[in-house]
């Protein structure tokens, strides 16, 4: 049996075009799935169709969609559409995003994340199965008897969530299909893997149907890759709020955190962040080094309960370069 094993372009400075050809070619190699991101470029669904039409057999994702910036029901809409134009291939992701993007660009209201992305997961599920919008179980609005005035193609497109903390985990165990972690050690997934459980238990379900599908970053450049895996985990810690930092602050690397915080904040020192990141990090965060060591280590870590793992493709290359990654990382029988 091929190992599943999924891809995601970066959303900033995103290809179009190019990242079309990694998804035709994705599908040509086997890959089980392509996902995209979005954030404030481009429109997550549309690219999903064009790409739907340009590929036969590889599954689509939306890695991650906001639950705020679209009403439920448009959700619904939206990944019903999707499915039934890729022939049932979509992957719906879902997150809660953060509040200087919901409030700063969406001009939505932050309020209440973790009760609104379960409210959106049971009015898709209940759109999608037939039901009746007012027997969703939603807790933050009062709907009418709406139902969608089409016959989706599956009546349950799969859900993951992406998730960091504790009780958000827990709702994938009650709620959902697939659990996306971000920067997450590998050898701490046990622990997302018991609030999983946690959560299946309240809804009578197997976790173990539950999906884990990490987003990962490779590096297939021998040192030059450890030092990219560098830059890339600086990023995280530094540059993208407190959510990294505090997460990684839990799993023991607190001191770490704080001196790349530090140095990446103060664009005089931000050049430097990346040179403290340890070792024990990059080992523990990334797969780096060269291309034999990446697709080794990337099978010995499935067996920490990686089912899919979701390789970040390399960002600001020519495709020649792109094109190298996905021919390198991909799935064998």
């Amino acid at each position: 049996m091929t190992d599943r094993t999924g891809l995601l372009p970066f959303w900033k400075n995103y290809d179009r075009k190019l990242y079309l050809r990694a998804a035709i070619l994705a599908d040509e190699l086997g890959y089980d799935s392509f996902w995209i991101p979005e954030a404030w470029g481009y429109e997550i669904f549309s690219l999903l169709t064009e790409m739907a039409i340009h590929t036969k057999q590889i599954k689509l994702g939306t890695g991650i969609v906001n639950c705020f910036s679209r009403s439920p029901g448009l959700l619904a809409m939206n990944a019903a559409t999707v499915d039934e134009i890729s022939e049932g291939r979509l992957i719906l992701g879902l997150g809660t995003s953060g509040k200087r993007v919901i409030e700063g660009f969406h001009a939505r209201e932050f309020d209440k994340p973790l009760t609104q992305l379960r409210d959106v997961i049971r009015v898709i599920r209940t759109l999608l199965s037939g039901r009746r919008l007012h027997e969703s179980g939603a807790e933050l609005h009062d709907y009418r008897p709406f139902e969608l005035a089409m016959k989706p193609l599956r009546p349950d497109i799969p859900i993951y969530v992406a998730a960091l903390k504790r009780k958000s985990i827990t709702s994938i165990g009650e709620l959902a299909d697939g659990w996306i972690p971000t920067f997450w050690p590998y050898e701490k997934l046990s622990q997302g893997h018991a609030w999983i459980a946690e959560g299946a238990a309240k809804s009578g379900r197997d976790p173990g149907q539950i999906v884990t599908a990490p987003f990962t970053t490779v590096v297939p450049l021998g040192d030059a890759g450890i030092r990219e895996a560098r830059q890339i985990v600086s990023f995280y810690i530094g540059g993208m709020g407190d959510y990294y930092k505090q997460l990684l602050s839990g799993f023991g690397y607190a001191e770490e955190c704080k001196r790349v915080d530090e140095l990446y904040r103060d664009k005089k020192t931000r050049s430097q962040a990346a040179d403290a990141v340890s070792d024990e990090m990059i080992e523990a965060l990334t797969i780096a080094g060269d291309p034999k060591h990446c697709i080794a280590e990337l099978k010995r870590r499935r067996e920490y309960g990686i089912d899919l793992p979701i390789l970040s493709l390399p960002t600001n290359l020519p495709w020649e370069m792109v094109e190298l990654f996905i021919r390198t990382m991909a799935p064998t029988a």
